[in-house]
């Protein structure tokens, strides 16, 4: 068994709730879910332990009646907990939530705390981030989190930083467990988080799930880059309107967005062509079911010039819980093998800036197989 907590109820995390317990009951196909009944680890085999979440409006109801919010198909779940307060710094400022977080009332060293106590009383293998996207400062050396923390300097972190220091602590308790970070925040890309996770016996998953526009612009990059293609521009970008599109509309979280998104040009074409990769703005109107674009023009023999032209709607959400299906068991794997800190091979394929720092964006169906191999699967095509 896998045991989960979530942090962050939102469309994200109530869809792969949702999906879980359809899973579970033999309702739907494991469409979306990469390695669907491959792993050792079943759908059954997962099991909701708690959630966390900062909006007041969500605080102390159970798991059910929130994911009915967002999915009113899902009658019951095998699993309902009752939804605990979390933290903000801030995190949700201009969006339509009164967010409640326990720093409002007491110091983020007492916070990390109370969330490590719950934590060991809810006795969680992985603990999945799925909180809106953030502005964020990488730490890069170990010292200056732990005085950010000492310090109280609620200006400095973000939620996520303290979630994966309280991960962190967390697992040095109870002797191992996994974070795995769906949003751009550097945590697996972070020297001072992998250095803290390898220390205290946790496996670090991220960062920014890979979902939609950016996976299928890597494969299409890949592409033209074994045809010796010259790429002389990218233009790709999305608009949505669920709540993380509207937090987007930030500056800051934006160009958090942007770098993980981004990244991908340079290290699979190993120059940087002029590109414009992001997401670009909030439709209410659109919903969960994003608008995504993409324009590539590239130099073939002979000096002809091609154009690509794709564009797309993709649901959000899903496409993202399908993956967390997979992130969860393989974390559950990664650590009954102790492999403390973050796992590269899996995170090349899952996500849009895979760490560790030092390692690069590689084309996905090679990082498919490389994680296969890590999961103990046969290669398909390889």
């Amino acid at each position: 068994m896998v045991k989960v907590l979530i942090l962050g109820q939102g469309y994200v995390a109530s869809t792969f709730v949702a999906g879980l317990e359809k899973l579970r009951k033999g309702e739907i196909e494991p469409y979306g879910v990469p390695l669907a009944r491959e792993l050792p680890i079943g759908f059954e085999d997962i099991k909701i332990v708690g959630s966390y979440d900062v909006d007041r409006a969500k605080i102390g109801k159970k798991l059910s009646e929130v994911v009915k919010q967002y999915w009113n198909d899902v009658d019951s779940l095998t699993s309902d907990p009752e939804i605990r307060k979390g933290v903000h710094l801030g995190s949700v400022r201009n969006l339509p939530i009164e967010a409640e977080g326990l720093e409002d009332s007491m110091t983020l060293k007492e916070a990390v705390d109370t969330l490590v106590k719950e934590w060991t009383e809810l006795d969680p293998d992985v603990i999945v981030n799925t909180c809106t996207t953030e502005a964020f400062v990488p730490f890069g050396n170990k010292e200056d989190l732990l005085k950010a923390i000492e310090n109280n300097d609620k200006e400095r972190l973000t939620a996520t930083q303290v979630y994966a220091y309280a991960a962190a602590l967390y697992a040095n308790k109870r002797g191992g467990a996994a974070f795995v970070n769906v949003i751009p925040t550097f945590i697996a890309n972070d020297p001072a988080f992998v250095e803290l996770a390898k220390e205290n016996n946790l496996v670090v998953f991220g960062d920014d799930g890979a979902t939609g526009a950016t996976p299928f612009t890597a494969d299409v990059l890949s592409h033209l880059a074994q045809r010796n293609r010259y790429v002389k521009d990218v233009a790709q970008f999305n608009i949505g309107g669920n709540m993380d599109f509207l937090a987007l509309t930030d500056d800051g979280k934006n160009k958090s967005k942007e770098f993980t998104k981004s990244s991908i040009v340079k290290d699979i074409l190993g120059y940087d062509a002029p590109h414009y990769i992001k997401p670009t703005g909030y439709l209410e109107p659109l919903g969960d079911k994003k608008f995504i674009a993409i324009h590539i023009e590239y130099v073939s023999f002979n000096g002809a010039t091609d154009e690509l032209m794709i564009n797309g709607r993709i649901n959000d959400s899903p496409a993202l819980g399908g993956l967390l299906v997979d992130l969860v068991r393989l974390g559950k794997i990664a650590l009954d093998r102790k492999e403390f800190g973050t796992v590269y091979p899996v995170n090349a394929f899952y996500m849009k800036n895979p760490g560790p720092a030092e390692e690069k964006n590689i084309p996905r169906i090679i990082a498919y197989e490389k994680m296969r191999i890590w999961a103990g699967l046969k290669p398909k095509w390889l």
